[in-house]
C-alpha cells in the first residue's frame, strides 16, 4: 500500500465491496470522545483559546509550581467542563456545527461552580464542615453538571453509577443488612463530595490535573512532530521484510504508539488505517488483521515508560515513585506483546505469507539518521524518572526536549501553528479522563463515607471461600464487567477500591494486586460482547465485529494469563528480585507464551491436531505457573511436540 492510498485526517481504506471506508466515522462510532462538534468561525476560535489556555496553565504549573491541590483540581475541572459543554452536543440529534445558547450557559455555570472553590478558598477553609446555603447550592449544581458532562463525553454508565452512589449515601437505613449504613443528610453528602478531599476533588482528579494531563500533552506535542509516521516507518524497516511482516509491523508500531497514546480505540485508528490494509494485502484474513491491530493497540496502555493514566493513580495509591510502576510493567508488557508476535508469526507461517520486499521498505539507517532524534524525548522522560524527578517534571522536560529537537528537521519543526494545534489537541485529549476521574470521585466518596469498600472485599472473599484462585477469577470478571461500560481509568479506580483489597487480604503483594485489576480493566476493550478496540479494528478491516472480537480475545490470551503469573510469582514484577529466580521465571514464561501461541493458532512446522493443541496448552500453563517441577513438565511437552511436528513436516514435504 502506498502513501497515496492514505489521506491523513479523512483516511481512505479498502472495503470488502470496493469503495472507501471513512476512518473518522469509525472513530466516532466506537470512541465517544470523538463525537464532538465541528466548529468554525468565532466559536471554533473560542474553543481553541480555552483549550490552549488549559494546556498553558498545566504546562506552567508543572514547570514553575503547582497550586494548592484543591485549587489545581478546581481550575482543571473548570476548563474541562466548559470545554465539554462547548464541544459535545446534548444528543446525537443536536446540531454539530454550532454551540446552542443553553450550552454556553451550562459551560459558564460549570466553570463558576468549580472556580467557586478557588475564589472562596480562604472563607471555605475557615468554615470547614459548616457549609452555607450558597456552598451547598454550588456543590449541588457542580455535581449535576459534572454528571451531565461525563454522560456527553463518555456514556451514561458512569454518571448513573455516581447517581446511585449519592442515593445510596442518603437511603442507607433502608438498604438490606449487608449494604445498610446509618444514612447521611443531603448537606453532609454535598459537603463530603464537593467541599472535602475524598470526593470530586480527591486523588483521581488530583492525578488527572497533574501527571495525566502533562503526559497527554507530551504525547500531543510529540505527535505533531511527526512521531506517528516515524513509528510506522521504523516498524516497517525493522520487521516489514520478515515472515508475515505487516502484522509484526502492526504489533511494533501500536506498541510504540502506546508509549505516547493511552486510548485503545484511537490507537487502532491511528496505526490501523495503515497496517490493517497492509496485512490484508499480503494475505491475512480481514478479521485476523483487525484483531491483531486491536490487541496490539490495547496493549499500549500497559507499555512503559508512560503506561496508561491508571498507572499514575496506582503509584499514588501505593505511595511509590511512578518509575517503580513503569519498571514493574516492563516484563508483563513484553510477555503480552511476545505472545501476540508468536501468534502472528505462526499464522503467517501456516498460510505461507511472505514479508514486504526490502526495496519497498524505508531503509533503517537513513531513517534513523533523518528522524531518529524523535525518540530522544522518550529517553529524556525515562532519564528524569530514573533520576528521581516527579513524573510532572519529567513530562515538562520531555515537552521542552520535543520542541527544541523538532527544529533539527524542517518536516518535524514545531511552528507556532503546530504548537497551538498540539496544545489544543492535548487539552481535548485530557478532558475525557478528567471527567471520568472527577465523576468516579463521587463513587470513591460514597465508599469512604459509608464504608462499603471493606464490605465488598469481605463479600468477595466469602464467595470465593477464601481461596486465592477463586478470588482472582471473581476479580477478573468484576474488572472486565466494569470495563464494558466505564473508561479504563474509572474502572481501575473502582476496582482498586472495592476488588483489590480482597486480594490484599489474601496476602497478594500490593503492586501485584493493583496491577491485576488494572490489566483486566484494560482487557475489557478486547472482551466480547463490548470489545470496542476490536470493533474499531473490524470497521477498518471490513470484517464481522464479533468474529474479530473473539479472534482478538484469542490473540490476547497471553495477556489474560500474565496477571495470574505475577500474582503467583511476583518476581515478574521485580518484587523480591533475585537474579537466578527472576531469570528462570522470565525464560520459562517466554517459552510458555510460545507454547500458548502454538495451541491457539494450531500450527508449529505443520498443522497441529487437537490432542497436541491441548497438550501445548497444558505445557504452556506448566511453564507459566512458578515451580521447577511444572517447568520440567512444560519443557518435556515442548520437546515432544517439537519432535512430533518436525517428523510430521518432513513427511508432508517428502
Amino acid at each position: 500500500m502506498s502513501e497515496k492510498d492514505l489521506e491523513v485526517g479523512n483516511v481512505v481504506a479498502d472495503s470488502p465491496g470496493g469503495g472507501t471506508i471513512d476512518i473518522d466515522e469509525i472513530v466516532r462510532k466506537y470512541d465517544t470522545e470523538a463525537r464532538f462538534r465541528s466548529l468554525k468561525g468565532w466559536q471554533g476560535a473560542l474553543v481553541t483559546v480555552i483549550a490552549v489556555a488549559m494546556s498553558v496553565f498545566h504546562f506552567y504549573t508543572a514547570g514553575f509550581g503547582l497550586l494548592d491541590a484543591v485549587k489545581q483540581g478546581a481550575v482543571h475541572l473548570a476548563f474541562t467542563l466548559s470545554l465539554v459543554f462547548l464541544l459535545y452536543p446534548i444528543s446525537s440529534k443536536s446540531a454539530k456545527d454550532k454551540i446552542p445558547w443553553y450550552d454556553v450557559l451550562l459551560a459558564l455555570g460549570a466553570a463558576y461552580g468549580s472556580l467557586y472553590l478557588v475564589i472562596n478558598f480562604d472563607a471555605l477553609s475557615a468554615r470547614s464542615g459548616l457549609p452555607t446555603t450558597m456552598d451547598l447550592a454550588m456543590g449541588f449544581m457542580t455535581m449535576a453538571l459534572l454528571m451531565e458532562a461525563t454522560r456527553r463525553i463518555s456514556n451514561p454508565v458512569l454518571p448513573i453509577l455516581a447517581l446511585l452512589s449519592l442515593i445510596y449515601c442518603y437511603f442507607g437505613r433502608s438498604m438490606p443488612s449487608i449494604l445498610a449504613h446509618r444514612g447521611f443528610s443531603i448537606p453532609r453528602i454535598v459537603n463530603h463530595m464537593y467541599l472535602g478531599t475524598e470526593g470530586i476533588f480527591g486523588v483521581p482528579l488530583g492525578v488527572s490535573s497533574t501527571f495525566v494531563f502533562m503526559f497527554i500533552l507530551f504525547g500531543a506535542v510529540l505527535e505533531k512532530t511527526g512521531m506517528g509516521r516515524f513509528i510506522i516507518d521504523l516498524s516497517l524497516a525493522l520487521a516489514g521484510w520478515s515472515t508475515g511482516g505487516p502484522a509484526k509491523v502492526a504489533v511494533l508500531s501500536s506498541g510504540l504508539m502506546g508509549t505516547i497514546s493511552g486510548s485503545s480505540v484511537a490507537n487502532v485508528c491511528t496505526t490501523g488505517m495503515f497496517t490493517i490494509p497492509l496485512m490484508k494485502s499480503v494475505g491475512y484474513k480481514p478479521h485476523f488483521a483487525g484483531a491483531v491491530e486491536a490487541v496490539a493497540s490495547t496493549g499500549g496502555q500497559i507499555m512503559p515508560p508512560v503506561v496508561g493514566a491508571g498507572a499514575f493513580i496506582l503509584a499514588q495509591i501505593l505511595g511509590v515513585p511512578y518509575i517503580e510502576v513503569a519498571i514493574a510493567a516492563i516484563v508483563p508488557a513484553l510477555l503480552y506483546y511476545g505472545g501476540v508476535l508468536v501468534q502472528v508469526h505462526l499464522e503467517a507461517t501456516r498460510l505461507g505469507l511472505k514479508g514486504i520486499p526490502r526495496d519497498q521498505l524505508p531503509p533503517l539507517l537513513p531513517l534513523l539518521k533523518s528522524q531518529g532524534f524523535l525518540l530522544i524525548p522518550l529517553v529524556v522522560i525515562v532519564y528524569f524518572l530514573l533520576a528521581g524527578y516527579t513524573p510532572l517534571k519529567a513530562a515538562f522536560n520531555g515537552i521542552i526536549a520535543s520542541y527544541l529537537l523538532s527544529f533539527l528537521n524542517k518536516d518535524t519543526r514545531l511552528t507556532p501553528k503546530r504548537l497551538i494545534e498540539a496544545f489544543e489537541a492535548g487539552a481535548r485529549g485530557a478532558i475525557g479522563v478528567a471527567c471520568a476521574c472527577a465523576t468516579v470521585g463521587i463513587v470513591v466518596g460514597m465508599a469512604t463515607l459509608t464504608g462499603l469498600a471493606l464490605r465488598v472485599a469481605g463479600t468477595i472473599i466469602a464467595l470465593s471461600g477464601g481461596k486465592l484462585l477463586n478470588t482472582l477469577v471473581l476479580a477478573m470478571v468484576s474488572s472486565i464487567l466494569l470495563g464494558t461500560g466505564l473508561p479504563t481509568t474509572a474502572n481501575f479506580i473502582i476496582t482498586s477500591m472495592m476488588v483489590a483489597p480482597s486480594l490484599l487480604q489474601l496476602g497478594v503483594p500490593a503492586m501485584a494486586a493493583y496491577m491485576f485489576v488494572f490489566y483486566f480493566g484494560i482487557a475489557a476493550d478486547l472482551s466480547p460482547p463490548v470489545a470496542l478496540a476490536a470493533y474499531a479494528g473490524a470497521g477498518i478491516a471490513g470484517s464481522d465485529p464479533m468474529k474479530t472480537g473473539f479472534t482478538a480475545f484469542k490473540l490476547a490470551l497471553a495477556g489474560f494469563l500474565v496477571p495470574y503469573i505475577y500474582v503467583y510469582n511476583p518476581m515478574i514484577l521485580l518484587i523480591g528480585y533475585e537474579p537466578l529466580p527472576f531469570a528462570q521465571a522470565v525464560v520459562t514464561a517466554v517459552i510458555g507464551i510460545f507454547l500458548l501461541g502454538m495451541s491457539t493458532i494450531g500450527f508449529y512446522k505443520a498443522e497441529m491436531s487437537w490432542p497436541f493443541r491441548i497438550l501445548a496448552m497444558i505445557g504452556a500453563l506448566g511453564l507459566l505457573i512458578p515451580g521447577t517441577k511444572t517447568d520440567i513438565m512444560g519443557l518435556s511437552i515442548l520437546v515432544v511436540i517439537h519432535l512430533w511436528q518436525t517428523m510430521k513436516a518432513r513427511k508432508a514435504s517428502s
